[in-house]
């Protein structure tokens, strides 16, 4: 494996451990199944500010605290709908899945994300990252923003060397909680092969969530979404087609995918960027 060790160093008060779940990522395009070892180690009472961090990419942005003075406490808002490829029905505009634990995001992690995205989208070409989260007090603390080698274009992106991403989700006993990526010069929305890359991420954790980031488009700039379940889960399960496609309606007449509601921007929360795009 071609991955350095990340130099990571927190301090940590009264954790306590939980079985290690074994995590399966299906890529969109090739089908193929990686397996993974991931230590679900709740961390409970972990200590969110204390982190100091390595890591190997020429970046300023190691981790965040913002201001409480600055930012309120922001849920995700559920802006008017917008639809762009799929039917208007494929997405909707809340949750429906009732049942799932709530998650915290950094409200500054969509910025820094799109200030190292900044090369790619000036030159049309999406980017993407996967977002790590320790889970405790029954909710899921994305604290880790994970950059690796990928290929992209104009319409998609495909992480490589997908081992390493594996190995800093172990390291630090995170959970993968959902991805990022960019839509360069298109709308805010999902596209099937989003909808495929979702659904790998779905299967792991029932809250894992796909954010988009579209800086051209005027009415939404960026989403939160899911894929329904039972609809959406259903139909992209039994969906054995690769590229861009469409896909059939769900049996139960639900949108394929939605905006996510019990998704909260913190401004207190500190998170960490590993950018693995320059580990030899």
């Amino acid at each position: 494996m071609s991955s350095g060790r990340y130099d990571i160093s927190a301090r940590k008060c009264g954790t306590h451990s939980t079985p290690s779940k074994s995590m399966y990522l299906e890529t969109a395009d090739a089908q193929k199944v990686v397996h993974c070892q991931v230590n679900a180690r709740t961390a409970r009472d972990r200590n969110m500010d204390s982190y100091t961090v390595k890591h190997h990419y020429p970046s300023p942005i190691v981790s965040w605290v913002e201001d409480l003075s600055s930012f309120g406490d922001v849920s995700f808002s559920h802006d008017p709908e917008y639809v762009d490829e799929q039917p208007r029905s494929s997405v909707g505009q809340s949750s429906t899945s009732s049942n799932l634990h709530d998650m915290q995001i950094s409200a500054r992690l969509t910025d820094e994300f799109m200030e190292l995205a900044k090369e790619n989208t000036s030159n049309n070409l999406e980017t993407c990252g996967i977002l790590g989260a320790s889970f405790r007090d029954g909710t899921y603390f994305v604290t880790t923003l994970i950059i690796p080698k990928q290929e992209g274009t104009a319409h998609s992106c495909q992480a490589v060397n997908e081992e390493e991403i594996h190995a800093v989700l172990s390291e630090q006993s995170l959970y993968p909680a959902g991805w990022i990526h960019t839509h360069p010069s298109q709308t805010c929305f999902l596209s099937s092969i989003d909808l495929h890359t979702q659904y790998s991420y779905q299967v792991m954790l029932p809250e894992a969530v796909a954010i988009v980031v579209a800086p051209t488009d005027t009415t939404r700039s960026y989403g939160i979404f899911r894929l329904t379940d039972p609809g959406g889960m259903d139909v992209l399960r039994e969906c054995g087609e690769s590229g861009f496609h469409t896909h059939r309606e769900t049996t139960d007449g639900s949108p394929i995918y939605e905006i996510c509601s019990k998704v909260h921007f913190k401004p207190n929360l500190r998170f960490e960027i590993v950018d693995l795009r320059s580990v030899p």
